[in-house]
């Protein structure tokens, strides 16, 4: 084969959550490329060429990784949290769709990373214990009719629903929006958890309702966690409050 592309997921921040295949495989590479601010996570073996690009570019970085993959080069993309999870993998394969010779005798590969939404869940109990789905509310590469219906078909499901890119300086009132449109369907005491910065230093973990949930800070490095009608707290005897959502239902 000419060479090798693999789609690198690095978890939502500490190095302790880039799994021990991840890092061998970075490890590996003759080049990196990523958006920035993840690249920015690694250090640079010898001989090793690291390329960062800007978030939006997404398509072009992917075409870029299979063209020096074509070269012969071992090439690593990363990605933060799992690859898979509205990040790289899926601009990788759309470049292959629009192109297939770019994928010409190239090895490509996926590696899993942790997800923001499981780093989220697991600072606040088992929240995802039972059926639950992801949505993005960025409406950059759909248009927030589509967002707007998922939410809804999602809350009339029952759905534990888990909100990535909630809010941006570009668009901060769609996630007041979104809220809006899930009170129209689930109980003012509904359980959201609001999880920023897992991982990092700067983490925050907001437990609340979604009658006051309109009231709380978010950003891109937010995952907003909204529990189904099932999701239930419970206190330790320490004081601390965990979310978890029961493992059965009952019949309707």
């Amino acid at each position: 084969m000419s060479g090798q592309l693999t789609i690198v997921g690095l978890g939502p921040g500490p190095a302790e959550w880039i799994t021990p295949a991840a890092d061998a495989t970075v490890s590996m590479a003759d080049v990196v490329l990523g958006y920035e601010r993840y690249i920015a996570r690694l250090a640079p073996r010898r001989g090793q060429i690291f390329e960062a690009s800007d978030n939006r570019e997404e398509l072009a970085r992917a075409t870029r990784a299979l063209e020096l993959a074509t070269s012969g080069k071992r090439v690593v993309l990363v990605s933060g949290g799992d690859p898979g999870v509205f990040a790289m993998a899926a601009a990788v394969f759309e470049a292959v769709d629009k192109k297939p010779a770019l994928a010409n005798d190239i090895d490509i590969r996926v590696e899993p990373g942790v997800t923001a939404m499981l780093a989220a869940a697991s600072r606040i109990g088992a929240p995802l214990g039972h059926d639950f789905c992801a949505i993005s509310l960025s409406d950059n590469l759909k248009p927030w009719a589509t967002i707007e219906k998922r939410l809804r078909l999602a809350a009339e499901a029952d759905f534990v629903i888990a909100l990535y890119n909630p809010a941006s300086k570009a668009r901060p009132d769609q996630i007041r929006e979104a809220f809006r449109i899930l009170s129209t369907i689930r109980a003012p005491e509904t359980i959201v958890a609001f999880a920023r910065a897992v991982g990092r230093s700067d983490e925050s973990i907001e437990i609340t309702t979604l009658a006051d949930a309109p009231e709380a800070i978010c950003d891109m490095r937010t995952v907003v966690l909204i529990g189904s009608p099932a999701t239930r707290a419970v206190q330790g005897r320490d004081g601390r409050k965990w979310v978890y959502t029961p493992r059965f239902a009952r019949d309707e």
